[in-house]
């Protein structure tokens, strides 16, 4: 049925070639499911795996000195169980394992993770190049959905499980009696497998390596190619979270890609649904669209008042790390880590986070606390910058989208400018008309000279010499040597105060003046006055006091109405 408010029409692309999922695989869903209702109150235990899964898809892939420098900042942000690489599948790898073992540099407190297909030899080379050190978790994985099986492995289910049984053993017996090695299993495309297959694999491996609760074997449950909407995802992870024998035995853990670019939603759906622990890569990198993102997932945390329990306190030199050493740039848009997540263009964004940074200023200042205490509530921006490390230089810039909100805020904060509320709007129009005019956005100091060329000190009126005294109380006198262009004369004027003395004097010149307000601002004074009868302008100057400046924002009002 066609609806009035919606004239799409059919697409010519061949939707009707690919299949949705519950054609391809059986999702039990609960009808007591709890994940919908769950809230994610602590972190999981993160795991990257930027030094295996992220570097598979690198295409120039990281040696051991830049594995290396990648290794130390993972420990640094503190990481506590770090996938340190697939050992049999490159020497690179398998050096750069040897290299951790052979050099001490893994903490008493980091657990590496190593990772291995089911395959004798494979997982031979694999504890080869562990060995040494005190503690370890070997990964093992097979894929177990049915186009694999079919396609791919050419093995039915019962053939599946015996190479995973005769793997797990040989894993079992090159590891011994060693506590300090655990094991690892993921069913490679779980979200495409048989949920009684998944059970039956990971009961199996659960009962065949002793899981106990002092050596829990991991379970790691991968969306391997996106293929539905989070929530499927997240009732697959309830549904194992509450089937698996001998579950307080049991990590249950998620490595979501990002083919939908659902991934984040993906992690956050199946920790509520029961995950414990969760792989992923620093910024997302990985294979076709990557790995979940840990950064965004343990920011997401920690914008909802929860521990996440790393530190991305310095968020630019983890992104500069992480870009050295993959050799990709993070996206400007990537969430928080981006150049411009901080930063609005748009007027109204501005206002708003203008307004949002005074206000939090002014509780901290009522509450007594120091303004990195206190409780954060500011339009459009989810966390304060400077808690990842970020200066509030880039959170404002100015182009011909901006309004009066982001001009003010960078004059203010870069130059100790404060323009009055009411001269706002106007000089927001001169900056739209040279950002419109040069296609760019203004930077701080080209802010600050247009403002400069706007409002200057001299122009058509200035006066040669000056003097106000004040002759009875609530009674002044401002005398004046007033030149216009090349004319000369002197003039005074009287009135209540010296401003309006000197109005009377421009007035009693040719140039009818009256001062409507002056606001102060540093070194520097603004004059609303209305010229000539009509025009109403602002006039701005700085000055050794504040008369001075005053006296000068008045002449700058005048010579901005133009002389007549």
């Amino acid at each position: 049925m066609t609806l009035l408010w919606n004239p799409q029409r059919p697409s010519p692309m061949p939707y009707d070639r690919y299949r949705p999922f519950h054609e391809r695989v059986h999702v039990p869903a609960p009808a007591d499911r709890s994940w919908p209702s769950a809230r994610l109150e602590r972190a999981p235990l993160w795991v990257p795996v930027d030094l295996r899964d992220g570097n598979q898809a690198l295409a120039e892939p990281m040696d051991t000195p830049r594995k290396r420098r990648f290794f130390d900042l993972l420990v640094r942000t503190g990481f506590k169980e770090i996938e340190v690489g697939y050992p049999s599948a490159s020497r690179t790898d398998f050096d750069f394992v040897r290299h951790l073992v052979t050099s001490g540099t893994v903490p008493d407190d980091v657990t590496p993770v190593v990772f291995t297909p089911a395959r004798r030899d494979l997982i031979d080379r694999t504890f080869d190049a562990i060995e040494g050190l005190p503690r370890a978790v070997v990964h093992l994985y097979i894929a177990t959905s049915p186009v694999w099986r079919e396609v791919v492995l050419r093995r039915d289910r019962a053939e599946v499980w015996r190479t995973v049984r005769e793997a797990a053993e040989h894993m079992a017996r090159r590891a011994g009696d060693a506590p300090g090695v655990r094991f690892q299993f993921s069913p490679e495309t779980y979200n495409l497998t048989e949920p009684d297959f998944v059970l039956e694999l990971c009961d199996g491996l659960t009962g065949l390596w002793d899981a106990s609760l002092d050596r829990p074997v991991t379970h790691n449950l991968p969306a391997t190619v996106e293929i539905a909407t989070p929530n499927v995802y997240a009732d697959q992870i309830e549904y194992a979270h509450r089937h698996l024998a001998r579950r307080d035995a049991v990590i249950l853990s998620v490595h979501p890609h990002n083919d939908r670019g659902t991934g984040v939603a993906c992690a956050e759906l199946a920790v509520l649904a029961g995950a414990q622990r969760v792989e992923g890569c620093l910024f997302g990198n990985g294979e076709r669209t990557g790995n979940v993102d840990l950064v965004t997932l343990a920011l997401n945390l920690f914008a909802q008042g929860v521990d996440p329990m790393v530190d991305l306190g310095d968020l630019d030199t983890v992104r500069a790390t992480v870009e050295e050493c993959n050799r990709l740039p993070v996206h400007p848009r990537h969430p928080y880590a981006g150049d411009l997540v901080h930063t609005a263009f748009s007027g109204t964004h501005q206002d708003a986070i203008a307004k949002g940074f005074e206000e939090h200023a002014r509780r901290a200042r009522e509450s007594g606390v120091p303004e990195s205490r206190a409780p954060w509530s500011v339009p459009y921006l989810p966390v304060d910058p400077a808690d990842l490390g970020r200066t509030y230089e880039a959170v404002i810039r100015v182009n011909s989208q901006s309004g009066k909100g982001g001009s003010a805020y960078l004059l203010r904060t870069h130059h100790g400018i404060d323009l009055p509320e009411r001269m706002r709007p106007e000089f927001a129009r001169l900056v739209q008309e040279a950002t419109d005019a040069s296609g760019r956005e203004a930077t701080p100091k080209e802010l600050y000279d247009l403002f400069r060329a706007a409002y200057p000190a001299d122009g058509e009126v200035r006066l040669d010499a000056w003097s106000v005294h004040e002759e009875a109380p609530g009674r002044h006198r401002f005398v004046c040597t007033l030149r216009t262009g090349d004319r000369a004369g002197d003039h005074e004027g009287t009135g209540p105060g010296p401003l309006t003395a000197l109005a009377d004097a421009l007035t009693g010149a040719g140039h009818a003046t009256q001062v409507l307000e002056v606001t102060h601002s540093g070194a520097y004074a603004f004059a609303e006055c209305r010229v000539y009868g009509t025009t109403t302008v602002w006039g701005a100057a700085e000055g050794p006091s504040s008369l001075a400046a005053s006296v000068g924002a008045v002449l700058s009002a005048v010579n901005r109405a133009g002389v007549r």
